[in-house]
């Protein structure tokens, strides 16, 4: 018994003389560095974007590793305004930024996220169908969530760079100047502010144009607010500004793995390229529900879950954020979608003018659709190499 605490207390003395920096270095390499280590308090008043940015820069500078984002009730506050350049000059218009280099970082929550339930505006009368009319209020879904509270400039120029909360800065590496190896992210929601004055959001919440390899999964980009509110007479308005929920990697990239992940909210829902292999993507109420700018390298998706955009798969019009135009080469296993246009009460953007808009004809491939009730139309612009069929 006397060896015993002899031991234990040796083994004491010698874990305290570990400094904080051997600590890190431990939890990292046992895979559980988390930003509470750097500060981070999830206590949703607590601005935790400096200690994350620490986190992030600590991993970077190691060589890599995950970093994971406990769960807390109120979700970690990311109130900073975004720094338009990174420590070297490099433009990045971000919260929080990955820093450029090879190392591969990824953020991880504690669970997968629910993913969005409320997206549209209910009359009062929808009271006695049983659908309660829409209010203002927090999500309040149990998710890991990254919660900025920032209003970005606006941004009224699609070939300029988006505020985001979350993005790496511009390098030199191919087409897409990739600065970024890789990046992944698990677990997470990162939501922006929606200005209820407005009724749109100025902020984009994962512009990662500048990686060149991506994997998200389990993760969704929405804003704070509900979209409209029947009470206040309030909904979701026309942006004018560009933002985007989650821009993959640009022109020449790498695999782009999506499984599980949605987006609700903004202009451009998600805006993608070649090489992505998505099992489950799910959007609502964005102006433009999925864009590509090109897919020279095939790219595939499994099943689309669209509630309520105004058009659901779009190619874009010159080059968007940068981005080059090209052939798209695209299947997508079936596209299940409610169009909206039958519901009385507004957000107007949130009703389907078209399934797939592509005027250059860029689009390759097949989509199938399928709507359980409404117009049961797909309108459709361009798009004449490409196989349009109802499930």
């Amino acid at each position: 018994m006397k060896k015993i605490i002899v031991s234990l207390i040796a083994l004491y003395l010698l874990s305290s003389c570990i400094g904080p920096q051997q600590r890190l270095e431990e939890a990292a390499r046992e895979g559980r560095l988390s930003v509470t280590l750097f500060g981070a308090k999830g206590d949703g008043v607590t601005d935790d974007t400096e200690a994350i940015q620490k986190a992030i820069d600590f991993l970077d500078g190691r060589g890599g590793g995950k970093l994971y984002f406990p769960y807390t009730k109120h979700g970690y506050l990311i109130s900073s305004p975004a720094k338009e350049y990174d420590s070297e000059g490099r433009l990045v218009r971000a919260q929080l930024i990955l820093p450029a280099g090879d190392s591969n970082i990824q953020f991880e929550g504690e669970m997968p996220c629910k993913l969005l339930y409320t997206y549209q505006v209910r009359p009062p009368e929808s009271i006695a169908q049983n659908f309660e009319p829409t209010r203002f209020g927090t999500m309040g879904l149990p998710n890991t969530c990254l919660h900025s509270t920032w209003d970005a400039p606006e941004v009224k120029d699609s070939l300029d760079r988006p505020w985001a909360v979350l993005a790496a800065p511009e390098g030199d590496s191919c087409d897409g100047r990739f600065s970024r190896n890789l990046f992944s992210m698990k677990n997470l929601e990162i939501r922006v502010h929606l200005d209820t004055a407005k009724m749109y959001p100025t902020t984009s919440a994962a512009f990662l144009k500048n990686v060149s390899r991506l994997i998200v999964e389990d993760s969704q980009f929405c804003l704070d607010e509900q979209v409209g509110d029947t009470r206040l007479g309030k909904s979701l308005q026309p942006n004018p500004c560009h933002t985007v929920g989650l821009h993959t990697s640009g022109n020449q990239n790498d695999d782009q793995i999506l499984r599980n992940v949605a987006v609700q909210g903004f202009r451009y829902g998600f805006v993608l390229g070649e090489h992505i292999c998505a099992d489950y993507l799910y959007v609502h109420n964005c102006e433009e529900a999925i864009v590509f700018h090109d897919a020279t390298h095939l790219s595939t998706i499994g099943h689309i879950v669209a509630q309520h955009n105004r058009v659901i798969l779009s190619t874009t019009r010159g080059k968007m954020f940068g981005n080059t135009p090209a052939k798209v080469n695209l299947t997508v296993g079936v596209l299940n979608f409610e169009g909206g246009q039958t519901v009385p009460s507004p957000p107007e953007v949130s009703k389907l003018v078209y399934g797939v808009y592509d005027p250059d004809n860029r689009l390759r491939g097949s989509i199938r659709w399928h709507e359980p009730w409404g117009m049961g139309v797909f309108p459709v612009v361009g798009a004449q190499k490409y196989d349009i069929q109802k499930y």
